[in-house]
């Protein structure tokens, strides 16, 4: 069976004379002038567009969309690991890192010609923290923020923070024109969270300072950008940028090879060693994305049955190395964490192993020796060049082998959200980006810490059902050190997190940057995805 499906997936992605489904609705919509139109940047991608407001968007799409039209004020430096300025020209940190003081460039302006200033930057952090949404966690024990003046802000959270500076270069603490944005029915004060009536505007309207403005969103279509007139950086060379909903790798291969697009951002390498053209350029570099498979013991369908010891079993069953040749031909590497390799902590850590004889033993004293059915409700998308159904035909068939049924159930986008935040999902798939380079991140989202999202997703109504006290401890420890005392307790925390079996990460795929020849400075941005305003043509 397995040699069957990867012989289907093979043969699926080489097949360079016929358009798929996806592509031809593609063409039906697509203008082809683009091709010819050097003004005009076209990028394919599966998008997954949650929000385009800053304090509730959260998503890779988002990333791209966010770090084209608004800036923060600091950002990631090619190198993706060191921070340089964005809106603020500098920046001064207390001794005991829980005061930042930001001193803001003053030739900064909004896409309006207004000037950013420390009000709209304190405005801005307030909405993100009391709005609630997805990202909020980045500005979790930020207790004030204050404009010293019009052009300087202070910031001082509650206890040692060492990675506050680095958690402000995620795009989603993006600065926001306070005036623009409050005027349409934004609010930033406590109330946010339920009297805040502007995220349908903000899916029509940019109110940011980069180097672009939104200039058209259609779900599941297209997002258009125009070049921001009054920039005050360098401006782009291309007066419009399109990202167009193509779905699968190869159909988004043969836009990229037909001249219909300029980039696509999904193509598995596979796709990519079967392109033949000189006109398009890949590489294939490693990434700090992942795609993983969580629990929920708290899911109304799954009470009493993903035990610890359950959850345990499963994780063993998966073939992790055969997962990784299914889903990526081997361009990829294994995780050990749900905090990637490469970032702080991770070195040393155990690598994930499948033991079948384990998972049986530890199912039987659990109660299952025959096993149990459990449906996964997963996004039915293509992410980082992994389909994720065929990722889950895999897991399934994994799980087989200890006699565990899994009902694949791949679902839209929303039905998919919706689900998991509603009554909630036993098994899902899920991907994930760096927000920012910083370990924290990881155990803000993913650690089974009070108020962290993966622990009220996991837990469902008793989160505390799933809560490690042992990772908020760490935790604290991390972001009052430095250096290898901080990376010393990120370790500790990985450890922790990879025997709550929640997060089980089964593959880090190598991303291919696949785009026209004629194109520079396409590149992977662990905070923004893919830098719009560093390309030009040749």
């Amino acid at each position: 069976m397995f040699q069957q499906r990867l012989t289907a997936r093979m043969s699926r992605r080489h097949v360079p004379a016929l358009l798929t489904a996806s592509a031809l609705a593609f063409a039906a919509f697509t203008p082809m002038v683009f091709a010819q139109d050097s003004d005009t940047l076209v990028i394919a991608r599966s998008m997954d567009v949650n929000s385009l407001d800053p304090a509730r968007a959260f998503c890779d799409t988002c990333q791209i969309y966010l770090s084209s039209t608004y800036e923060t004020l600091v950002t990631l430096a090619p190198d993706n690991q060191s921070l340089v300025p964005s809106l603020a020209a500098s920046w001064d940190i207390n001794p005991e890192t829980t005061e930042f003081t930001f001193h803001l460039n003053p030739k900064a302006v909004f896409a309006d010609g207004s000037p950013v200033e420390a009000k709209d930057v304190k405005w801005s952090f307030e909405r993100l923290l009391n709005l609630k949404g997805s990202p909020s966690f980045l500005l979790d024990g930020m207790t004030s923020v204050e404009a010293v003046d019009a052009k300087t802000v202070k910031v001082t959270v509650t206890g040692p923070d060492s990675e506050f500076v680095n958690k402000i270069s995620a795009t989603y603490a993006a600065i926001i024109n306070s005036d623009v944005a409050i005027e349409h029915g934004a609010v930033a004060d406590a109330s946010a969270a339920t009297a805040d009536t502007s995220e349908n505007w903000f899916l029509e309207n940019s109110a940011g300072s980069g180097p672009f403005t939104l200039a058209g969103y259609t779900p599941e279509s297209e997002l258009r950008f125009a070049r921001n007139e009054a920039y005050y950086g360098t401006k782009s060379p291309f007066s419009t940028v399109v990202i167009t909903q193509v779905q699968d790798a190869v159909s988004q291969a043969q836009a990229l090879e037909s001249g219909a697009v300029d980039i696509a951002m999904q193509i598995d390498p596979d796709t990519a060693a079967s392109m033949s053209t000189t006109d398009v350029t890949t590489e294939v570099v490693p990434s700090f994305n992942f795609v993983y498979v969580a629990f929920s013991p708290g899911a109304a369908t799954a009470e009493g049955v993903l035990t610890p010891e359950v959850r345990e079993a499963l994780a063993l069953a998966i073939d992790y190395d055969g997962m990784l040749d299914f889903t990526v031909g081997g361009n990829g590497v294994k995780q050990s964490s749900p905090i990637p390799n490469g970032f702080p902590g991770t070195a040393g850590l155990p690598e994930p192993k499948q033991d079948i004889a384990k998972a049986k033993e530890l199912l039987a004293a659990a109660g299952h020796p025959d096993g149990f059915t459990l449906s996964a409700v997963y996004p039915n998308d293509n992410v980082y060049g992994v389909d994720l159904n065929l990722m889950m035909q895999k897991v399934q068939q994994d799980w087989a082998a200890i006699g565990v049924t899994i009902d694949l159930q791949p679902q839209t986008y929303p039905v998919w959200r919706d689900q998991l935040t509603g009554d909630g999902i036993p098994v899902t798939a899920v991907y994930y980006a760096p927000d920012y380079y910083g370990s924290g991140q990881y155990v803000a989202y993913f650690a089974m810490t009070a108020g962290t999202p993966w622990a009220g997703r996991a837990g469902g109504k008793t989160p505390e059902t799933v809560v490690n006290p042992a990772e908020a401890n760490l935790y604290a420890k991390a972001l009052a050190s430095t250096g290898e005392a901080s990376a010393a307790f990120y370790n500790q925390i990985g450890l922790e997190m990879i025997k709550d079996k929640i997060i089980i990460p089964l593959v880090s795929p190598n991303l291919v940057l696949a785009y026209k020849s004629d194109l520079a400075g396409v590149r992977y941005s662990a905070c923004c995805n893919l830098p719009i305003n560093e390309i030009t043509r040749k």
